[in-house]
Parts: C-alpha cells; structure tokens; sequence
C-alpha cells in the first residue's frame, strides 16, 4: 500500500507552521522596528491587533463554506495565496506612508520629532494601511483549518484522522517556537520588511508544491488500490451516517441563543480567547519593556521559546485528563469535561505571579515560565471547551454554534487587545502616577492585565456551570 496520504499530511503541517510564523511577525518587529518607525503608540498597535482579532473572527464564519464552494485543492490554494500576499504587502507600508505624507524616505520619518504633527499624520496614515494589511492576512489565514480538515476526511478513514490532524495541528505549536529563532534574526539583518516578505513567501512556495502533488483520492496518480481501498473503509458507515444527521432537524442560527447551552460556549470563548491572543501579541513587547530584553536578543528569542515550549509539551495532556475521568471514574463525558476544565482553569492563575516574582527576583524567567503555564492551560481549556459543543448538540448544529462560539471569542479578543493597548499608553503617559498593587506606571497595566488573564477562566467556567449545571443535550 502507497502512503501518499501522509506526504499531504505533512504539508498541511507546514502550512500551518506559516500560518502561525505569518501571524507573529508584527508582534516580534513591533517593539523594535515598526513602534519608532512610524511613531507609534501602544494604543495603535491594539487597535491593530484587535482589529485582526475580529475580523479574522468573522472570516471564520464563511471560510469553511467557500472552501467547499471552491473545492480543495483550489480554495487551499487561494486562501493561503491571500494571506501570503497580505503578510509580504506589510512590507510596502513604510514606503506608501513615506509616500502618503510626503515624506523623502522612511528615514525621514524616523527623524520627525515625536509628538509633533508629522508624527501624528505619520502614525494614523501607517496605521490604517497596517489594517488593510492584516484583514488581507486574517481574510486567507481563517482558510486554513477548515480547509486541512477537509483534506484530512478526504484520505483518511476514521480512525487515523484525530492523528492526522494531531501533526499538522502541531504546526501552530512549531511555528510559535520557530517564530522568535527566525523572525528577529532576518529583521536585523536584512530590515524589517525583509522579514515579512521572507516569511510571507513561504507561503507561495508551499503553492507550489500543493499544485503538484494534490489531487482527489480517486485521480491521484501517487495513491495506488490498497490506500484507496483503506481511505474508502468508513464509506459504508459514513453514508448511513449521513442519512441519520440528515434525518436530524437543524437547528436554526437564531433559535441557537434561546438555549442556556448556547450562552455557556459563548461565555467560555468571550472570556478566555482574548487571553490567548493577549499573550501571542504582546508578549515580546513585554520582555522588551519590562526586562530589557528584545526580541532582535537571545536573551528575548529564548523567552519566548521558552513560553511557547511550555505551552506545547503541557497542554499535550489537555485530551487526556476527561478520558480518564470517564473510563476510571465512571463519570458521563459532559461531566468529566467540567471537571478538567476547571481543573485547567487554575493554570493561568499562574499569571498573577508573572510580573511580582519577574520584579522582585530581577529576572525574565519566571514569568516566562507563568505565562507559558498559563498559555498551556488555554489550550487544554479551549480543546475540552469545543468538545462541550458535541456532548450537548445534534450533530446538524454543531458547526453552526462553533461558528457562534468564534465570534464571541474574536469580540472578547477584540475588546482586550484594544483595552491593553490603551491601557499601556495611559499607564507610560501617567508614569508615576499611574499605580496598581504596588507597581506604577506602564508595570502597573501589566499587572493589570495579568491579573484578569488570571482569573478569567474561573469567571467563565463559574458562568458556564450556572448556565448548565449538569449534563443536558438539545433534542430537537
């Protein structure tokens, strides 16, 4: 038998290993290069950020249907073209504002003096096309996992697609911890631009060999009868499934937010995604400010690979812990979900203690560490809490709540980016007088915001056990 279904199973690995380099490319030439460049503030960099949080958000609702509208190998295509464009046309904005605002060059824009209304003009103009840019990128990116899901139900049979997309969702994980080793290296030594445009033309290349190599099952020249024999073997089954979901009634969209079900996903998405985006964002701008150590450093590129290290090799054992709770302890699978859940809703009480023990032992590494236990308990929060989706209801429902569950997550997201960035602003402008638990100035706002990342899990599972205290699916 061929094994060409794991080749395909590699690239979508790589592909999202672009996806997520693509994505922290801004937040790790954001402190350094892009904030003096263009004068800006921490406030315009939220606004950026949370405006990609949203709109990615929205994105999402309609990128699995056009990728089925499309068909795979061209929707795959056309989403990461989209966002490999959006990710190099970054590199553009320095000149386009120099540009816009009559500039000579990008070095004239450095040398304007801060506050002044050159500066002012140059820091709104670069900020909008800096929105333009990254709605192209959340407009391709939010293509990806509909799109790696659906290749991975078209060449493998049931029991090897949790596997499958085990690896190539191990992408996130391996662009997260690859992104601080390649991005600021390439940044100084080739300009930031370069950086977006090199990480960004990844993207293309992949183009190529996807164009060659995939192909339905069926028509593809690398997949010989025994693989198409052992991809087909659920055909039988899934079509009897098939008929039975059919047979189901829909639920529709509205009817969705009469049920307490509903609002209890809503609730553990709005309150806790944010937290992760939080992280992913301003993370390298946190260890630069607070402990002098940039990312363009090694002493910042390993931070960050520290976190995102922590976060991968944890959050692992996420799926783990309500198998054991069902099998060992007899419990029903809604309940045992509860139970880790609030389990894993204590991990980012780790971030309570990131910035007094960073502080008070003079060292990055302790919240290096917090936040990447903190960033690990997210995830095996946020697995478990799609998993709530499928115990409460029917299956013609389910991707239809999920895509409600996005959206309240990419508005949560949004409203704390935009509230961090803010936030950091006042906090550095009010120096001094700016105070918090014992921190003053831009420390004291992150604190601030350490400390509702912290607690924010536990509100929402305390909301969510309200709504539904104890297993209840929808019958239709």
């Amino acid at each position: 038998m061929t094994n060409w279904r794991w080749w395909l199973c590699s690239l979508l690995f790589v592909a999202t290993t672009v996806n997520y380099l693509d994505r922290q490319v801004l937040s790790l030439t954001y402190e350094e290069f892009i904030k003096p460049e263009f004068h800006w503030t921490d406030a315009n960099y939220g606004t950026i950020t949370s405006f990609f949080s949203i709109f990615y958000a929205i994105c999402c609702l309609f990128a699995g249907k056009f990728v089925d509208w499309m068909g795979t190998k061209k929707g795959y295509l056309i989403a990461i073209g989209v966002w490999s464009a959006g990710a190099c046309l970054h590199a553009a904005c320095g000149w386009a504002t120099a540009h816009l605002t009559g500039m000579e060059s990008v070095a004239a824009m450095r040398a304007v003096e801060a506050g002044s209304k050159a500066a002012l003009a140059i820091s709104t103009t670069s900020v909008y096309l800096f929105l333009l840019c990254r709605g192209i990128l959340a407009l391709g990116e939010a293509g990806n996992f509909p799109a790696a899901i659906k290749v991975t139900a078209e060449y493998f049979p049931k029991k090897d697609r949790a596997f499958a997309t085990s690896i190539f969702n191990a992408g996130a994980s391996v662009g997260a911890l690859a992104a601080p080793l390649l991005i600021p290296p390439l940044a100084v030594k080739f300009g930031w631009e370069w950086a977006f445009i090199i990480i960004g033309g990844l993207g293309f290349l992949w183009m190529f060999f996807w164009a060659f190599m995939y192909d339905k099952p069926e028509k593809s020249k690398k997949v010989n009868e025994a693989e198409l024999e052992y991809i087909h073997q659920d055909d039988a089954a899934e079509a009897a499934e098939k008929a039975a979901i059919a047979e189901q009634k829909a639920i529709p969209m509205m009817q969705c937010f009469k049920y307490k079900q509903t609002w209890a996903f809503i609730t553990g998405k709005f309150f806790t995604d944010g937290v992760w985006w939080f992280f992913l964002f301003w993370a390298p701008s946190y260890f630069s400010n607070q402990f002098q150590a940039p990312a363009t450093s090694g002493l910042g590129q390993g931070l960050i690979f520290t976190l995102y290290a922590i976060v991968t090799v944890v959050s692992i054992f996420g799926g783990y812990l309500p198998k054991i709770f069902v099998e060992k302890k007899g419990m029903n699978p809604y309940a045992g979900r509860m139970l880790a859940m609030l389990i894993f809703a204590f991990f980012p009480i780790a971030a309570l203690f990131a910035q007094p023990l960073g502080v008070n032992f003079n060292t990055p590494w302790w919240p290096a560490i917090l936040i990447g236990l903190a960033g690990a308990g997210h995830q095996a929060w946020s697995a478990n809490l799609f998993s709530t989706i499928g115990d409460m209801f029917p299956k013609s429902t389910i991707a239809t709540v999920t895509g409600i569950g996005a959206m309240a997550g990419g508005v949560g997201s949004m409203i704390i980016q935009k509230v961090a960035g803010n936030l950091f602003t006042h906090a550095e402008e009010a120096g001094a007088a700016f105070r918090f638990l014992g921190f003053e100035g831009k420390p004291a706002g992150y604190f601030i915001m350490f400390c509702f990342c912290g607690v924010a899990y536990l509100i929402a599972w305390s909301i969510m056990k309200a709504l539904v205290p104890k297993y209840k699916p929808i019958e239709v």
